[in-house]
């Protein structure tokens, strides 16, 4: 057996954690300004998946506006930019039929003129090639697995995973230690409930003074259609069927090259503990208004996501000393919109401006970088979420039909400058107190997959190219191993193996006949539900090695 070896390290100005357009909106923000002053700055990213953007998943329908900013000339630069959105469409589902709403009912907002849909897992990756050509430094297949502090509690960077750990911990036979990597200022970009984030937050007490933070998980597939049946930009949302009382909704994009992206939304505020995300997802796709755009189509990609849809008033403190959180690990998402891409951009470059004065200052870390909390307040980023503030809560406090109607109210309102009629803005509560006991709700008994419109978990999976080293430690961590049994099994029938989209948790029967939970922690799809969702907050998704996990083409 191998012993455990020190790990060396390795100094940068700016250390950002993920390669998503946060992390690289910021790389990119940090070299252009260290150009133009002719500075030499030094400047890292690490993303945990096998190359950028195997771990990015969105709709997406994506708002150009900081992209205008970041990189004026993209369309010269042969940004994946390539179908502008055409129509839109937003439909009211029964079970047998569809209305829709006259788009010129809904807020102006809501409107996705001079938006684009694309892959935004290729997006990231043109990202990561402008990033590189102006001396970005990208690692990835490096998880960063530790947050590093100095004697006076300030971030100093991080480090990543140790390669070739056995279950048990210890180092194998092809053990590498981690590497650590220390900087000036640390950005964490980490994306929907990252688990260093996590850290930060309960470290520093970032969210003290903010509402709880809520979710949703995305579901999405891509599907190769019947050129006679494809709309390039034409984008479709949808409510109702078959959600009943929860709060979600379904996506069509017509993509390029005959392909759509489509997929399910459920917010995790979810009360019935037998309600399946993933059956849902594949129940919506046999809807009759659905099913005739995928007849004769392919099934080519799968994956799961967690989405922030704590708007606004769910925001943390962004900084801390020698570091900031930037992107969806603080969430920026306008849900209404079901946009997040260009504010995690917008963040990421507010946040670099802050870095690189400071440290064109004279700056050594270890400080605050208050420039960046100021600077995003004072942002169309805090204007963008501020307008759609209620418009998430709503549903919750009233119900899918009146707190549809509330939303549209207040929104209409803002965008006509009459703000000052809704002055309110509405609480939040955590997504995993509102399960109620098993025997108190409803079972809902799901089709079985037919193997052409609808499948099961393992089938999906295996489209998602999902990949962990077998021999590592398991990723998906219990505070207490009897929790899952005496708690979440008894009393909410395990929703566990209901709320995972990947079929990690099961509920077996032991040699003696009673029950307990086994993790195919090999199946994870990184989507994070499990570590939102658990009601008893037993579940703690950790890292696994560098490289593992899903490995999205173009999602």
């Amino acid at each position: 057996m191998s012993e455990r070896q020190e790990r060396e390290s390795m100094a940068f100005d700016v250390v950002i954690v993920g390669g998503g357009p946060a992390g690289l909106s910021a790389a990119i923000r940090l070299m252009q300004l260290a150009q133009a002053a002719e500075r030499e700055l030094t400047v890292c990213v690490v993303e945990k998946g096998s190359e950028v953007g195997a771990h990015i998943l969105s709709g997406a329908v994506i708002d150009p506006i900081a992209l205008n900013e970041l990189i004026p000339d993209w369309k010269d630069r042969d940004a994946p930019l390539n179908t502008p959105v055409a129509t839109n469409h937003h439909w009211l589902l029964s079970a047998t039929s569809k209305s829709e709403i006259p788009h010129f009912l809904m807020p102006p907002l809501m409107n996705n003129k001079g938006c684009y849909t694309l892959s935004l897992g290729t997006f990231s990756r043109w990202l990561a090639d402008q990033a590189e050509a102006l001396g970005v430094e990208i690692y990835p297949g490096f998880a960063a697995a530790e947050v590093l502090y100095n004697t006076a509690g300030a971030v100093i960077g991080i480090a990543t995973g140790d390669m070739g750990l056995q279950k048990d911990g210890s180092p194998g036979p092809n053990h590498q230690p981690g590497m650590e990597l220390h900087a000036t200022y640390t950005f964490f970009a980490e994306g929907c409930r990252g688990h260093l984030s996590k850290q930060l937050n309960q470290k520093f007490n970032l969210d003290g003074d903010s509402e709880p933070q809520t979710y949703a998980i995305g579901i999405k597939e891509l599907w190769d259609i019947s050129p006679d049946k494809h709309r390039p930009g034409t984008v479709i949302h949808t409510q109702g069927w078959p959600l009943n009382d929860t709060v979600g909704g379904g996506f069509i994009y017509h993509q390029e090259n005959h392909q759509i992206a489509i997929g399910f939304v459920v917010a995790l505020d979810y009360q019935n503990p037998h309600l399946s995300p993933f059956d849902e997802m594949q129940q919506f796709k046999t809807h009759p208004a659905v099913r005739p755009l995928l007849d004769g189509g392919r099934r080519v990609a799968y994956g799961a996501r967690a989405i922030n849809e704590g708007g606004l008033q769910s925001v943390p403190k962004l900084t801390f000393p020698g570091g900031a959180l930037i992107g969806c690990a603080a969430g920026f998402v306008n849900v209404p919109r079901i946009k997040g891409s260009h504010n995690a951009m917008k963040t990421g470059m507010l946040a670099a401006e802050a870095a690189f004065a400071a440290i064109a200052g004279g700056a050594q870390g270890g400080d605050e970088l208050t420039a960046y909390a100021d600077s995003w307040k004072h942002s169309w980023v805090y204007k963008d979420l501020h307008r759609v503030r209620n418009a998430r809560p709503s549903l919750a406090k009233f119900g899918i039909k009146l707190g549809t109607l509330y939303a549209g109210f207040d929104m209409w309102m803002n965008n006509l400058g009459l703000g000052f009629v809704v002055p309110w803005t509405f609480g939040h509560h955590s997504d995993h107190s509102q399960l109620k006991a098993a025997a108190d709700c409803p079972k809902i008994d799901y089709p079985k997959a037919d193997g052409e419109i609808t499948f099961d978990k393992l089938s999906s999976v295996f489209l998602s190219a999902t990949n962990h080293e077998e021999n590592q430690p398991v990723h998906l961590t219990l505070k207490d191993d009897a929790v899952p049994v005496s708690v979440n099994y008894a009393i909410y029938d395990g929703p566990e193996a209901r709320f995972c989209p990947a079929g990690v948790y099961e509920f077996v029967d032991d040699t003696t006949g009673t029950k307990k939970l086994q993790i195919n922690a090999q199946n994870c799809v990184h989507c994070k539900t499990c570590d939102i969702k658990d009601p008893t907050q037993n579940i703690n998704w950790v890292v696994p090695e560098g490289g593992g996990g899903p490995n999205y083409p173009n999602m």
